[in-house]
């Protein structure tokens, strides 16, 4: 996988989690747990993003 393809599919990942994450944050009785989780993976995409993005 190239680097493009490989940015291209994080940044979709990210993209996915952060609607994800607004749907469970509107819906009554949201486990704020799950939501912290999501919340944590999506952080680490964002900085793997980044880290890539430098090289």
């Amino acid at each position: 996988m190239s680097l493009n393809s490989h940015l291209t599919e994080l940044r979709r990942k990210h993209q996915s989690l952060s609607e994800a994450v607004e749907r469970a944050q509107r819906a009554p009785g949201a486990d704020a747990m799950q939501i912290a989780q999501m919340k944590k993976q999506k952080l680490r995409i964002k900085e793997e993003i980044s880290r890539l993005s430098m090289t």
